[in-house]
């Protein structure tokens, strides 16, 4: 064949070669978002974490050692 006229194998393999370049960048572009996702859990479970605790310090500083004087 000449490379005018490539062959039905060479047009297969080009539109292969495509296809797989193709998937190698959203493979890339998903594992990117999949780490960013990740990043952002991590950030969001630490900020939890943080405010349980606070929460928790509040509540041992605001709890009665008696009741309120109305009872």
């Amino acid at each position: 064949m000449t490379a005018s006229n490539p062959g039905p194998d060479e047009a297969r393999i080009e539109a292969l070669e495509a296809a797989c370049a193709h998937q190698d960048r959203v493979i890339a572009e998903l594992s990117d978002a999949i780490a960013a996702q990740w990043a952002r859990i991590d950030a969001l479970t630490r900020e939890v974490l943080r405010l349980r605790d606070e929460v928790q310090v509040q509540g041992e500083r605001s709890a009665p050692d008696r009741p309120p004087p109305h009872y």
